[in-house]
């Protein structure tokens, strides 16, 4: 395992660029599981999961609440959890620590701004289904999203018996419709402006890279999670000086055949190989 981890390392030092393509398993290891109905969940949404029956994070953000007191109530709850008054944790820091003198670009489903929380760089960022951070119209009638911290941070202060007050509601400054986080979790996600100059960003740094040594490193994406590993796959395939390296564990780690002979796979928890990582590299 040890020449595996030096070979990783070593990759990283003589790469012109690295991708890097990260989903809920990168969370999971942090301690945030939007799919469990673990200690965590119960000790922050308890009476969300008492009122409503849902039994995780996922189904919170996806569930149909009778009113716009109570869906506030939730999303800004969610807000608080991921990001509000929170340092970055250890996993993200020693990810970011990993990759920062390189030329590195994120790709990631991942909502909880977690990324920019480590001090990666907003424009070497796309966050493919938004950012529990902002705002946007639910009409989808302005090309924009708007900063929420401010609002999301008092919602959940003054929330009370599972609803926000009201007055606090946010409404589109443009048209007066209900505004809503910008998380993709209906068909009303706006790939705006910002989302737009994002997914460029992503592909400039895709054909900046052509022909040069990338490695790509993939964090906790599932092997039926095809939004972010099947692109990055394909690059691999097509891209002759470029390497795969997977971290996540045991049945969800897959590689094809295809790029079998330029992969990495690392089995086991995604923050302790961070960390070994970084032990190693500062050796």
């Amino acid at each position: 395992m040890e020449e595996k981890y030096q070979e990783i390392l070593e990759k990283i030092k003589k790469a012109d660029s690295i991708l890097i393509g990260a989903s809920n398993g990168l969370a999971i290891s942090e301690g945030y599981n939007i799919f469990a109905d673990d200690s965590s969940f119960q000790e922050h949404f308890g009476e969300f999961r008492q009122k409503y029956g849902f039994r995780n994070i996922l189904q919170g953000a996806f569930y149909s609440y009778p009113s716009e007191e109570e869906r506030w109530a939730f999303f800004s709850r969610m807000y608080a959890y991921f990001v509000n008054n929170k340092e970055a944790s250890p996993v993200m820091k020693n990810l970011y620590e990993l990759v920062k003198d390189k030329n590195y670009f994120v790709v990631t489903s991942n909502t909880d701004s977690h990324f920019a929380l480590a001090g990666f760089q907003k424009e070497r960022l796309f966050e493919i289904e938004g950012n529990i951070r902002y705002l946007q119209c639910s009409d989808g009638c302005l090309n924009r999203i708007y900063k929420g911290n401010e609002i999301l941070s008092k919602m959940e202060q003054e929330q009370e018996n599972g609803k926000v007050p009201s007055n606090l509601i946010p409404k589109c400054p443009e048209c007066g419709c209900p505004m809503q986080v910008h998380v993709e979790v209906d068909r009303s996600f706006l790939r705006g402006e910002v989302w737009q100059a994002s997914f460029q960003a992503y592909k400039d740094f895709i054909e900046k890279a052509h022909g040069k040594r990338l490695v790509v490193l993939e964090f906790g994406i599932g092997a039926r999670n095809q939004l972010i590993k099947a692109p990055l796959m394909k690059l691999t395939s097509v891209e002759e000086n470029a390497s795969y390296i997977t971290f996540n564990r045991g049945s969800e780690l897959y590689i094809p055949d295809a790029i079998a002979s330029k992969s990495i796979a690392v089995d086991g928890d995604i923050a302790e190989v961070i960390e070994h990582l970084m032990q190693l590299k500062q050796a």
